[in-house]
């Protein structure tokens, strides 16, 4: 139901969104740096579940709420804040032996999985962007506008899918000169906490 050339604009388009720094590479990158790549590829796991969740409420209107309901919008921006926020504490407040011990316990890879959908699914902003953006690519004439937006969510995540699993690698190769080094561990991890804060922040500030 849609075009090639539709959905290779698309691809093309929706492979550099995943690229521009944002709150999930730049959460895939610290996590992989900090426990390794596999730990960032859970994380992208869970990320990509949240987009689920994001594409099918929009497909079915209801990210429409979220883009007329004020309460609704900060609501779910400020749980998405405060969540982060408390991995800025974690970040801030754990030694280099506690980050040596992440490695084994991998922060638990469900804990990692867990963290990436709710890092994602209290982001408003990823439904307004998902609402605005999709039906773009859709033509009403091509069949069902519902099963169009699903489809190009499905490929969004695809292309999302594959760029921060590159960026886990990259970032993994990171992780193992940390485990080396104590300084570094701290160091990285501190520069975690500072991201954690500046999205906080970004995401409580943000308007619909």
């Amino acid at each position: 139901m849609i075009s090639f050339d539709t959905l290779l604009t698309f691809v093309g388009a929706a492979t550099l969104l995943a690229w521009v720094p944002g709150p999930d590479n730049l959460f895939v990158l610290t996590q992989s740096a900090l426990s390794g790549r596999m730990v960032g590829v859970y994380v992208t796991l869970g990320l990509c579940v949240g987009l689920i969740v994001h594409t099918v409420a929009v497909s079915l209107g209801v990210a429409a709420i979220f883009q007329t309901s004020q309460m609704a919008f900060d609501a779910l921006k400020f749980v998405g804040a405060a969540y982060l926020l408390y991995l800025a504490y974690r970040a801030f407040t754990a030694k280099s032996d506690e980050l040596e011990a992440t490695k084994e316990r991998a922060q638990s890879m469900r804990q990692m999985f867990a963290r990436g959908v709710v890092m994602n699914v209290t982001n408003p902003k990823v439904a307004i962007f998902f609402l605005a953006f999709l039906p773009q690519f859709t033509a009403p004439e091509r069949g069902s506008v519902v099963l169009q937006m699903l489809m190009l969510g499905g490929v969004f995540i695809l292309c999302a899918f594959a760029s921060f699993v590159l960026i886990s690698v990259l970032a993994g190769s990171l992780s193992r000169w940390l485990r080396q080094s104590s300084k570094g561990q701290l160091w990285l991890n501190r520069v975690a906490g500072i991201v954690f804060v500046g999205l906080a922040v970004k995401l409580a500030t943000s308007h619909r």
